[in-house]
């Protein structure tokens, strides 16, 4: 199984704000932080807000913070809610002849469960090495020397 790019940015996302604690950070400063193109990184933040893994607030003061306590949002509730849940392959369309006699498609649903049930074991806080390192905006790049 591969997580796509999305997902991957959304959880750098997830980790980023949640090592922020409190602090609510700029699309910017997470883009930056996190080496994801402003452009794509808008998207992702307004699917993880429309998904409920975090919040946004526009204006002065405004931000990204977490929804809920990184303790309490484990690691395959982000993942099902970026990548969904299908199966990994598709007998139906077309159908296949083997379909009756093959056990590709049963053992292949266990093994995504198995996925599943281990990201469940974690939660965001896991993910975090060292909480708050994050915990004062970055130091501005440096300008380019003439």
């Amino acid at each position: 199984m591969r997580l796509t790019k999305f997902t991957d940015n959304s959880l750098r996302v997830i980790i980023y704000v949640s090592a922020n604690g409190d602090r609510k950070v700029n699309i910017s400063e997470i883009a930056d932080a996190c080496v994801i193109p402003r452009n794509h990184l808008t998207k992702v933040i307004h699917t993880m807000a429309t998904k409920g893994l975090i919040t946004t607030t526009r204006g002065k003061g405004g931000g990204v913070s977490m929804a809920r306590p990184p303790d309490q949002l484990k690691v395959g509730e982000i993942i099902r809610a970026m990548e969904g849940v299908e199966e990994i392959i598709n007998c139906e369309t077309p159908k296949c002849p083997m379909a009756r006699l093959c056990e590709l498609r049963s053992i292949l649903h266990k093994g995504q469960n198995a996925f599943f049930a281990a990201m469940d074991e974690y939660t965001v806080a896991d993910l975090i090495n060292q909480p708050k390192i994050f915990s004062k905006p970055p130091v501005a790049k440096m300008q380019k020397a003439r």
